[in-house]
């Protein structure tokens, strides 16, 4: 049995300031956990109400009820094992040829599902403004169906990153060169601003070229794309040339 003590650390690990309290955080589901042993993350230990389900993993594997397992899991439908993972050192990074750079990006689901695409084209890294939301967040964890394993999220001020990078800076703006005539620079840096508000005005004067998705439907009436569905074109298109 789980005593009331582990019960409640592990709920507080959906905030932040726990997370890094505890320098804990959860990855829920067996197949997500299973992409662990092929990663750098140290799991401290794993929970499970059908231990014999996880043979992908040397780690011991703790049996616990439906009952505790509801507890602990964030998901509305819990997913059979809830693994209890050491969060990630910092470690010295430098710049890859092709980078997405999130500038205020505050929803999980979409953090997830960049960080997914990222990985399926074959995108080593990711830099963060330091208010964009946690890697680590539950939410953000389960977007991204494991390919937080194989891609390198790091956090700092973009400003300063922006204006020393040798990468080419792009954004996106409705008055910038289209996507599918844009040639693609070798080295570059695609910024990515605040689902609401877009980047911040200082990150956008470090701007070296703009691009836009042109619209083709009769009304025009869309007047933007969800952040993460535009890093999907723009990315497929990118990598299409």
């Amino acid at each position: 049995m789980l005593t009331a003590h582990t019960i409640k650390v592990l709920q507080s690990l959906d905030k932040k300031k726990f997370r890094q309290k505890y320098n804990l955080f959860l990855v829920e589901g067996n197949k997500i956990i299973c992409e662990l042993s092929n990663s750098n993350f140290k799991v401290k230990e794993i929970l499970s109400t059908d231990p014999q389900k996880l043979d992908c993993t040397d780690i011991p594997v703790t049996h616990i009820s439906e009952n505790e397992l509801k507890k602990i899991s964030f998901l509305k439908t819990p997913k059979d094992s809830v693994a209890v993972c050491y969060l990630a050192g910092e470690e010295k990074w430098e710049d890859k040829n092709i980078q997405l750079v999130l500038d205020g990006l505050q929803d999980p689901g979409n953090l997830g599902t960049i960080i997914r695409l990222a990985d399926w084209f074959g995108i080593e890294q990711i830099i963060c403004s330091e208010d964009t939301v946690d890697v680590y967040n539950p939410k953000v964890i389960q977007a991204t169906m494991g390919s937080f394993t194989r891609v390198n999220v790091v956090y700092t001020d973009l400003v300063e990153y922006l204006s020393k990078t040798e990468n080419v800076n792009i954004g996106t703006d409705m008055e910038g060169e289209n996507i599918y005539t844009f040639q693609k620079p070798e080295k570059l840096n695609l910024i990515l601003g605040n689902e609401g508000n877009g980047m911040r005005p200082e990150t956008e004067k470090l701007l070296q070229k703009s691009i836009s998705i042109p619209r083709f439907g009769k009304s025009q009436s869309t007047e933007s794309l969800n952040v993460s569905m535009a890093a999907g074109i723009i990315l497929g298109q990118l990598f299409s040339k």
